[in-house]
């Protein structure tokens, strides 16, 4: 792994003109808190994410109900900032919600969260700021910017990793570091440490739950919105050899590497749980096997996204593949529209649709979408057997 360049000392602080996004939750409150306390002119906006608010997740952290959007603007008032409500609901559901359904259909397995920091926070968000004469978008991420020995903005992990949003983030360029703010990142304070600043500033949120879940999915029930919007479609669901074990109502309801749900109605021959190996949009099929048919040994990800200048030659890196998941070291190499990534050792459960996003020690190097793999063990129907 290459060495990571050293961190040159901050520019000197200048008050900018922020607008804090407000998700209505306890860290984007306290970004805000801590953006206005370092001096900055700070401007509060709550996403309006849904035509029908009601229809989305409540009671818990979120961007996108109405009593998120209450939270926001009663913590903003505790504040002292302006606070607006902007509606960008129409491209939240073509860039986020039609995207996510459109992955499953064809077989692959998105991160939406990532696609809404691409496409909305720091797109659709970003250029409206700028647009105002707002010199930054502050939101309440765990990562950190800092400006780079040549001057560029680099994406680092957070200081505590534990927290650690870099993952989601990965899809940033230059331009947008340039103009993000995470007053959280380069901070060691756990989450309720957090809380308690929170209930220190006056903040109401400082005990609103967090949500792990996908904040358009109101029940948490995804295979069930799913079906809602593709349908069912009865298809065979097939072992290695090509023999049927049952059937399911539709492939877009499963992601590879899954091990509950699957319906077969009886054990495999060594007794062994079965995982779901491969989903085939074209016929309708689903693969499943042992744990072992999961190994992946390299793949190829398209339309990288490189956080400052796109690496030249290929390079030793670590990799993380999910957003709470570790990191693997990898070799990768750039291509002009792929990215071709191989493992150091075998990777499970690794799914087309995912983002792989590269680090070169704490700094993101950048990311790219996952679109075939290679498995240490091809299933029979891949391999011509």
């Amino acid at each position: 792994m290459d060495a990571t360049p050293a961190a040159v000392p901050p520019e000197p602080a200048t008050r900018l003109r922020v607008l804090a996004a407000m998700s209505g939750g306890v860290d984007s409150a306290v970004a805000a808190a801590r953006a206005a306390a370092a001096g900055h002119d700070v401007t509060g906006v709550h996403l309006a994410l849904s035509a029908n608010p009601q229809s989305f997740r409540t009671g818990a952290r979120g961007c996108c109900t109405v009593e998120d959007s209450h939270d926001a603007r009663r913590a903003a008032d505790v504040i002292g900032i302006p606070f607006y409500v902007w509606d960008l609901a129409e491209r939240f559901r073509e860039d986020v919600v039609e995207d996510f359904v459109a992955e499953y259909e064809a077989g692959r397995t998105p991160n939406p969260c990532l696609r809404c920091n691409e496409k909305i926070k720091f797109a659709a968000l970003l250029d409206k700021a700028l647009a105002l004469g707002f010199d930054a978008v502050c939101t309440g991420h765990y990562a950190t910017v800092v400006r780079g020995a040549d001057g560029a903005r680099e994406l680092h992990r957070a200081s505590d990793e534990a927290k650690d949003q870099s993952y989601v983030l990965g899809v940033l360029d230059q331009r947008q570091l340039a103009h993000a703010v995470f007053p959280l990142g380069d901070t060691l304070t756990t989450k309720d440490e957090i809380r308690a600043e929170a209930e220190q500033r006056g903040l109401a949120v400082a005990r609103k739950p967090d949500s792990h879940d996908i904040c358009f999915i109101a029940d948490g029930d995804t295979q069930g919105f799913l079906a809602d919007r593709l349908g069912s479609s009865e298809g065979e669901i097939l072992d290695e050899s090509g023999a049927s074990l049952g059937t399911h109502d539709g492939a877009h309801g499963f992601t590879i590497g899954q091990r509950k749900g699957l319906r077969i109605g009886h054990p495999a021959p060594d007794g062994k749980p079965r995982y779901v190996l491969d989903i085939s949009p074209v016929d309708n099929t689903v693969t499943v096997g042992p744990a072992e048919s999961l190994d992946v040994s390299a793949l190829t990800a398209v339309r990288p996204r490189w956080c400052g200048t796109a690496p030249a030659a290929p390079g030793r890196y670590t990799a993380q593949i999910r957003a709470h998941g570790g990191e693997i070291e990898v070799i990768a190499e750039p291509g002009e529209d792929e990215l071709r990534v191989r493992f150091a050792e075998p990777m499970r459960g690794v799914a087309p649709g995912q983002a792989i996003v590269l680090y070169d020690g704490t700094r993101v190097v950048g990311s790219a979408t996952i679109a075939t793999t290679e498995r240490t063990r091809p299933l029979a129907s891949q391999s011509g057997v």
